[in-house]
């Protein structure tokens, strides 16, 4: 998923107006690549998250087959929210807060991924941005103002795991940006975690 942030878009030596929102969404079959090409590692940083989707649930295939008895829900699909009201959303998960705690947890994951064995080419600063921006839209979606670590756990796969090229040799031990990014939540100190902390002590709850 990639969200553009520029109006314009030049291709060829022309210049395209884009509207705003205007967001980019690709798929990739893990198999059928004969013919076909990788993109390049800078292509694929620019891209906000990667969600690997799987096979449904039995439960989940059962209800494809109902919804597509008769027809297919593309063609009865409608819009879910107007255009500029999600432009509108977009500016005001910009003022979800987050601690210093939290944005030096972010730059310390993403540091980890550059300094790793296993890993030929760790995640960019816009591994960073990308994980400070959505860590504060999924803090917004779950009701809150604020950004708390559990918020960027579960965004680090997502949000990192396409920027990292694993090395050759641990590509040979079939060691995937899954196992390097558990692992890198598993080593870097959560804010928190140490009683006492700032951030433990300003998120705690006020008892009556």
């Amino acid at each position: 998923m990639r969200p553009w942030r520029s109006s314009r878009l030049t291709v060829d030596g022309t210049t395209y107006e884009l509207p705003r929102p205007f967001i980019v969404l690709a798929t990739q079959n893990p198999i059928e690549y004969e013919g076909t090409f990788p993109l390049p590692e800078a292509q694929l940083d620019r891209f906000l998250m990667r969600i690997s989707l799987g096979y449904p649930s039995r439960r989940d295939e059962l209800a494809i087959l109902e919804r597509q008895r008769k027809g297919h829900p593309i063609e009865t699909l409608g819009k879910v929210i107007e255009a500029d009201r999600l432009v509108k959303l977009q500016e005001q998960i910009k003022e979800v807060y987050v601690d210093p705690l939290i944005e030096d947890y972010i730059v310390s994951l993403v540091s980890a991924t550059r300094e790793h064995d296993d890993i030929y080419l760790g995640a960019s600063p816009r591994g960073s941005l990308a994980l400070y921006r959505t860590s504060q839209a999924l803090a917004a979606v779950r009701g809150r103002d604020y950004v708390i670590p559990d918020d960027v756990k579960s965004l680090a796969l997502p949000v990192l795991g396409h920027r990292l090229i694993i090395s050759p040799a641990a590509r040979i031990r079939n060691i995937q940006a899954d196992d390097i990014i558990a692992e890198v939540l598993s080593t870097v100190p959560v804010p928190g975690s140490r009683a006492g902390s700032r951030f433990q002590r300003e998120t705690a709850p006020v008892r009556g």
